[in-house]
C-alpha cells in the first residue's frame, strides 16, 4: 500500500476525524497506527512495533526541541511565581484602556520576536494572556492573532530559524545558492504579508465573523479559563504573591531572546569566522533555542533568588510545574512527529505520491505557481509540517524547473513557502498551530474552527495573486492582484459585518 494514491487518504481521515471528535490525541493515534497497517500489509503486531519505531526515532529527532519546551516551560513558572508577571500585568492595564490597544500590543511583540516560530508563540501567549484576559478577550481570539503572527513573520525575515531551513531544503547538486533564494522569496509570499495585513484589520475594526464571533461574544459575556488549564494548581501559581516588579520579566525575556540568537550562531560557526547569514544557514535551531532557554533559566535564579523575589523551594517546585504546563503541547508534537514520520519516504511515501502528481507539462508553466501554491496548501495540511512540506515540493519545483529561469523559480519556491504557512494555518495537526493554542492556554480544536474561516478569505486572495504572478510572470504584480482582492474582501465584511463592542478599562477601575 505505501506510495499508492491509498496513502493519501491517511492523512485525511485523521484531519476528518479530529474534527469531528474534538480529540486530537486519540484522532492522531489512530492514523499513526492505521498508517503503520497500510505499511506493513494489515499485520496488526508488525503495526504496534513499526508505530513505535517510527515515534522513537520522530522523537529522538528532535529531542531539543522537546527539552527547550520543558526549559521553557519551567522559566514560565518560575517568571508567574516570581509576580512579575501580575505586575507586568498591572502596568499593562494602567497603560492599555481597550481591548484594541491589547490585541494591537501582542503582534508587534510577535514581529520582535522574530527568530523562530515556536519560540514566539510561547513567549507572546506567556506575556500577553494576563493583559488579554483582563479584558476579557476570547483565548481563540489570542489564539489567532500569537498565530498570524509567528509564522508569516519568521517566513519573511532574513535571519530566522525558517530562513535556514528554506536554504537547507535545495536538492544537493545545484549551484543555488540558497540563503539568496530565500531572500528573493520574501516579496512574493503573499499570503505572509496578506495574513499581517488582514490580522490589523480584524484588530482595528473588531468585525469577528464566523466561529470567531460566536466566541469572542461568548467570552464576553462569561469568561472562563479552558478547562485543561483551570486547574488549581495552575491559578495558585499565578497568584502567587511574589514580590517581582515588571523588569523581572522584561530581563529574562531578552535574556531568552539574545541567547537564542547566540545560540544559532553559535552552532552555525559564527566563531569559526562565517558570516552572519552563513551562521544563520547552518546553524542547529533547536540546539540554539537550548542554549537561550537554559541560559536565561540560570539568570532567573541569580536574579531572583539572592532578591528572594522567590523562594529557594517555589523555584524548584516550578520545575515540575513547568513541565505539567508544557505536557499537552510535548504529546501532541509528539504524535504530530510519529504521523509525519509513517507518511515519509521510508513509510508510505506520501512524498512520492506529491511528486507524481504535481509532474506537469510545459504547457501550464505560467500557472505552475498557482499549482504548488495548493499544493503545498494539501501537504501541510495533511501532515501538519511547514517545514516538511517545503523539504518535499522546493527539490522538486527546481528539478522540475531547472534554473534557466530563476525568475519563475523563485515565484514557484515562494508560492511553496506561501502555501505551507497556509496549511500550517489550517491544519488541527501542524504543530505552530498547537503551540499558538498552548501559548494562549486556548482548546486547541477551537482555535482551528475560529482560525480556519480568517485563514480561507486570506488564502484565496493569495491564489489570485500566484494566478496573475504566474501569467504576468512578475511577482509585484501577483503581490498587487493579491492585496487588491483583499481590500475587495476587507470593505465586504467592514459593510457585511457589524463591530463588537469592545471592553474598556480605566486607570482608576
Amino acid at each position: 500500500m505505501a506510495q499508492t494514491v491509498w496513502v493519501m487518504l491517511l492523512p485525511v481521515v485523521t484531519i476528518v476525524l479530529a474534527l469531528l471528535t474534538k480529540e486530537v490525541y486519540m484522532s492522531l493515534l489512530v492514523g499513526i497506527f492505521t498508517g503503520a497497517l497500510l505499511y506493513t500489509n494489515f499485520s496488526v503486531f508488525d503495526a504496534v512495533i513499526t508505530m513505535f519505531e517510527v515515534m522513537a526515532a520522530k522523537v529522538g529527532d528532535n529531542a531539543n526541541l522537546l527539552i527547550f519546551l520543558i526549559i521553557l516551560g519551567i522559566l514560565v513558572a518560575v517568571i508567574a511565581r516570581s509576580g512579575a508577571t501580575r505586575a507586568y500585568s498591572d502596568w499593562a492595564v494602567k497603560t492599555i484602556h481597550t481591548e484594541r490597544g491589547a490585541l494591537l500590543v501582542t503582534p508587534i511583540l510577535g514581529v520582535i520576536i522574530f527568530i523562530d516560530d515556536y519560540f514566539n508563540c510561547l513567549t507572546v501567549g506567556t506575556v500577553m494572556r494576563p493583559v488579554t484576559d483582563r479584558f476579557r478577550i476570547a483565548r481563540a481570539k489570542l489564539a489567532y492573532v500569537i498565530d498570524a503572527t509567528a509564522a508569516p513573520v519568521c517566513i519573511v525575515a532574513p535571519v530566522s530559524s525558517w530562513a535556514a531551513a528554506v536554504a537547507s531544503s535545495l536538492p544537493q547538486g545545484t549551484d543555488i545558492d540558497g540563503f539568496a533564494l530565500f531572500i528573493q522569496t520574501i516579496p512574493y509570499n503573499i499570503y505572509a504579508w496578506l495574513t499581517l495585513v488582514f490580522l490589523f484589520f480584524i484588530i482595528l475594526s473588531g468585525r469577528d465573523f464566523g466561529a470567531m464571533a460566536k466566541s469572542v461574544r461568548g467570552s464576553r459575556e462569561n469568561f472562563a479559563v479552558p478547562e485543561e488549564y483551570g486547574d488549581a494548581e495552575y491559578v495558585s501559581l499565578v497568584g502567587e504573591d511574589g514580590k517581582g516588579r515588571m523588569f523581572d520579566l522584561i530581563l529574562p525575556i531578552l535574556v531568552l531572546i539574545i541567547g537564542c540568537v547566540y545560540g544559532m550562531l553559535y552552532t552555525g560557526g559564527i566563531q569559526e569566522g562565517k558570516s552572519v547569514a552563513d551562521a544563520f544557514a547552518d546553524c542547529d535551531s533547536s540546539k540554539g533555542m537550548v542554549f537561550g532557554a537554559f541560559l536565561s533559566l540560570v539568570f532567573s535564579a541569580f536574579l531572583y533568588l539572592p532578591r528572594k523575589v522567590v523562594s529557594f523551594k517555589a523555584f524548584c517546585n516550578s520545575f515540575s510545574l513547568g513541565f505539567k504546563l508544557m505536557t499537552p503541547a510535548i504529546f501532541i508534537l509528539c504524535l504530530t512527529w510519529a504521523f509525519c514520520g509513517i507518511c515519509s519516504e521510508e513509510y508510505l511515501g506520501l512524498g512520492e505520491v506529491v511528486r507524481r502528481l504535481v509532474d506537469v507539462d510545459d504547457s501550464m508553466a505560467a500557472l505552475l505557481p498557482a499549482i504548488f501554491f495548493l499544493v503545498a496548501i494539501g501537504l501541510c495540511f495533511t501532515i501538519g509540517n511547514s517545514w516538511g512540506t517545503f523539504g518535499i515540493l522546493i527539490p522538486v519545483a527546481v528539478t522540475l524547473m531547472g534554473t534557466e529561469d530563476m525568475s519563475m523559480v523563485t515565484l514557484v519556491i515562494a508560492a511553496i513557502l506561501s502555501g505551507s504557512v497556509v496549511g500550517d494555518h489550517a491544519s488541527p495537526i501542524a504543530d505552530t498551530t498547537i503551540l499558538s493554542s498552548t501559548g494562549a492556554q486556548c482548546n486547541h480544536i477551537e482555535h482551528v474552527n475560529t482560525q480556519l474561516p480568517y485563514v480561507i478569505v486570506v488564502s484565496a486572495c493569495s491564489f489570485i495573486g500566484y494566478v496573475a504572478c504566474g501569467l504576468a510572470g512578475n511577482g509585484w504584480i501577483g503581490l498587487g492582484a493579491g492585496f487588491f482582492a483583499l481590500v475587495a474582501a476587507m470593505v465586504f465584511i467592514y459593510v457585511r459585518v457589524s463591530p463588537q463592542q469592545g471592553i474598556r478599562i480605566d486607570e482608576t477601575e
